[in-house]
């Protein structure tokens, strides 16, 4: 006859086998993005993002290998900091993540990248679109949204043809991100015949741009255009209106209620702003991303990429049948499925096929889509 203790031990065994029979896998997906800082509004609409597109494959019932998986969300804050970014993907990888999302900035993403590559960990960026990402030749990485080049060729093609500007001033705040692309933009203002009168740099820290746009004014300039975030683009476009200069301010990305915030209303109104992507109305299921993402608020920027970024490292997953990174990345050139933003496949660099650039203008205090360039074929949609 067996002993109360023994019993105990019996019943106890077969709990922790069922426990571990019935266990789902875990997989652990990262998010490495500023969630503080001037632009942590920005980094913590794609944190939801992925959050989201977690919590909806929970809901759908993955099995890999026919056993049931879990998705958890790590994130850290890299505080667009280049040196930071690299420290959160060494601890990334450290803590052997399945896979990761971001990071959020160009010049975070591209150092924290070497890191992932060394790793072996797949890497989707929601929104660094600086084209240096995956021209590095690293499987790694990729990205769901389109590059800088297709940008800067549509806000130069806006301000030149578009409009007619002969005589444009380009601003800059040395970033990865905006250096970049404000090359870029430069390269094809000068290409399609448009003066750059003035070339100005700041710093990302940058609160006073009154030296650089007195020299601009002196310049005669039709238009600027400013190479950063909104976070610094409302006070620059405030400081314009301060010193009388009626000419356009045009950017990138900045299309946010915090740049109309920072401007105010009036001075920020024709402003216009260039983003890879189309406006969420006009997405094929925007719509009901959005209304999914109501209960974080309003969708800023990033939030529905961040979403099919998720989306990219998980449907690899399932078509390799495998959460680890060495097996599933090869899968990462396959796959292809319709996502928030657009359909997603990537091409061999890691970057999107297709791609499009919306044009943005801010009217009564919100920004309003004016046209979309679609892929490279350039057909505008209005």
């Amino acid at each position: 006859m067996q002993s109360k203790i023994q019993r105990t031990l019996l019943v106890g065994c077969a709990v922790l086998l069922t426990g571990v029979a019935h266990a789902d896998q875990a997989v652990v997906i990262g998010y490495g993005g500023p969630l503080t800082g001037q632009v942590a509004h920005v980094g913590k609409d794609a944190e939801n993002g992925v959050r989201l597109a977690i919590e909806d494959a929970n809901a759908a019932g993955i099995k890999i290998k026919g056993q049931p998986v879990h998705f958890q969300l790590v994130s850290e804050d890299d505080a667009a900091d280049p040196k930071t970014a690299v420290t959160v993907a060494q601890k990334f990888v450290d803590q052997k993540v399945n896979g990761v999302v971001g990071h959020i900035t160009s010049g975070a993403t591209i150092p924290a990248s070497k890191v992932y590559s060394t790793a072996g960990i797949p890497q989707v960026s929601p929104s660094a679109t600086n084209p240096e990402l995956t021209r590095q030749g690293f499987a790694t990485a990729y990205r769901v949204i389109g590059d800088d080049s297709e940008v800067g060729r549509v806000i130069a093609q806006y301000m030149g043809k578009t409009k007619g500007y002969r005589r444009v001033a380009v601003v800059d705040d040395r970033s990865s991100y905006g250096q970049g692309l404000a090359d870029v933009v430069v390269k094809e203002l000068k290409a399609a015949g448009v003066d750059v009168v003035d070339r100005e740099f700041v710093s990302d820290k940058t609160v006073d741009f009154r030296g650089i746009l007195t020299s601009i004014k002196s310049k005669d300039a039709q238009a600027v255009f400013y190479g950063g975030v909104d976070a610094q683009a409302g006070p620059l476009r405030k400081q314009m209106t301060g010193l009388a200069m009626k000419v356009p301010l045009v950017g990138s990305a900045i299309e946010t209620d915090k740049f109309v915030e920072l401007a105010g209303p009036a001075a920020a109104e024709g402003t216009v702003s260039a983003e890879s992507g189309q406006p969420l109305e006009k997405m094929k299921n925007g719509p009901a991303f959005a209304a999914k993402y109501k209960k974080f608020g309003s969708v800023v920027l990033f939030a529905p990429y961040a979403y099919d970024a998720t989306w990219a490292l998980i449907n690899s997953m399932k078509l390799a049948d495998s959460i680890a990174p060495a097996d599933y990345l090869p899968a990462m050139k396959k796959v292809e499925f319709d996502g928030v933003t657009g359909k997603i496949a990537f091409d061999a660099k890691g970057d999107l096929r297709a791609a499009a650039v919306t044009l943005y203008e801010a009217k009564g205090g919100k920004f309003q889509p004016v046209s979309t360039v679609t892929s490279s074929r350039g057909s505008t949609q209005n």
